[in-house]
C-alpha cells in the first residue's frame, strides 16, 4: 500500500531547478525576510503536489476505479492545499495583490499543464520540457520579491540565465535517454540530439555576447555549461558511457549546475 512518503519528489534534477534559482536570488538580495521561508514552502508544496494530482487525474479519467494510492494521493493533495492556503494568507501581507494573484494563476496553470501532459504520456515533449525549465526557474523571481519587496532588474537576468542552463540540461538528459533506447534497438538517435545541440549553441553564443559586454563571470558560467553539455553529448556516442548509472549522470549534472550558479552569483553580485 502506498504511503505518504511515496509522493516525495524523486526527480532530483527538477528539484535542483526549483531550489538553485531560489537560493541564488536569496543570496543576491543580500537580505533576509520571513516571507522568503514562506515562499520556499509554497514553491515546494506546489512542486510536490504534482504527482498526487496526476494519480487523482488518472483515477478520474483512466483507471475509473479506486486504487490504494488514490486515497493517499487525496490526503496528500488536501494537506498541500492547506499549506498553500496558509502561505497565501501570509504572503498577502507582504506581496502586492496583483503579484500574488499572478503567481497563483501561473502556478495553477503550470500544475494543470503538467498533470495533463503526464496523463496523456506526453511528458517527454520537448516543448513541455522547455516550459518546465522556465517555470521552475521562476522561483528566483519569487525569492527576490519576498526578500526585497520588488523584482529587481538583476533578477530578470538571473531568471533568464537559470532558464537557459536548465533547458540545456533537460534536453541533454532527454538525448541520453533516447540514445540508450536507440542503442538497444540499433537505431539512430541523431534526431533527438538536435534540440540539445541547439541549446548548447545558444549557451555558447550567449557566452560570447556577455564576454563582449564585460560580464566575465557570467560569460565563464555560460561557457562552462555549454562545453559541459557538449561533452556529455559527445560521450553519448560511446556505448560504455550510455551504460553509466543515471544516478551518476545526475550527480555530475548537479555539480555542473551548482558551479554554474555560483559563477552567475559572482557575476551579478
Amino acid at each position: 500500500m502506498a504511503t505518504l512518503t511515496s509522493f516525495m519528489p524523486r526527480e532530483h534534477g527538477a528539484t535542483a531547478m526549483l531550489l538553485i534559482p531560489f537560493f541564488s536570488a536569496a543570496a543576491l538580495a543580500r537580505d533576509w525576510r520571513w516571507a522568503e521561508l514562506v515562499t520556499l514552502l509554497a514553491a515546494f508544496s506546489i512542486f510536490t503536489a504534482k504527482d498526487p494530482l496526476i494519480v487523482l487525474a488518472r483515477r478520474r479519467w483512466i483507471w475509473r476505479q479506486s486504487r490504494p494510492e488514490s486515497d493517499t494521493a487525496r490526503t496528500w493533495v488536501v494537506g498541500e492545499a492547506l499549506i498553500l492556503a496558509a502561505c497565501g494568507i501570509a504572503l498577502a501581507t507582504s506581496w502586492p495583490p496583483w503579484t500574488l494573484a499572478a503567481a497563483g494563476t501561473g502556478a495553477i496553470a503550470f500544475s494543470a499543464l503538467a498533470v495533463f501532459v503526464n496523463v496523456k504520456n506526453l511528458q517527454r515533449s520537448t516543448l513541455f520540457q522547455i516550459v518546465s525549465a522556465v517555470a521552475l526557474s521562476a522561483t528566483a523571481l519569487a525569492a527576490c520579491l519576498s526578500a526585497t519587496g520588488a523584482i529587481q532588474p538583476w533578477c530578470w537576468q538571473l531568471w533568464t540565465l537559470n532558464s537557459l542552463q536548465a533547458i540545456a540540461g533537460i534536453l541533454v538528459v532527454h538525448a541520453r535517454l533516447e540514445a540508450r533506447i536507440a542503442a538497444r534497438k540499433n537505431l539512430s538517435s541523431e534526431i533527438h540530439r538536435r534540440p540539445a545541440l541547439i541549446a548548447c549553441v545558444v549557451l555558447l553564443c550567449a557566452a560570447a555576447a556577455t564576454a563582449l559586454t564585460g560580464e566575465r563571470w557570467i560569460a565563464a558560467a555560460l561557457l562552462l555549461a555549454g562545453i559541459g553539455y557538449l561533452y556529455d553529448l559527445h560521450r553519448q556516442k560511446d556505448s560504455a558511457s550510455l551504460q553509466m548509472p543515471l544516478k551518476s549522470i545526475g550527480l555530475q549534472a548537479l555539480a555542473l549546475s551548482i558551479a554554474y550558479a555560483l559563477m552567475v552569483i559572482a557575476g551579478l553580485w
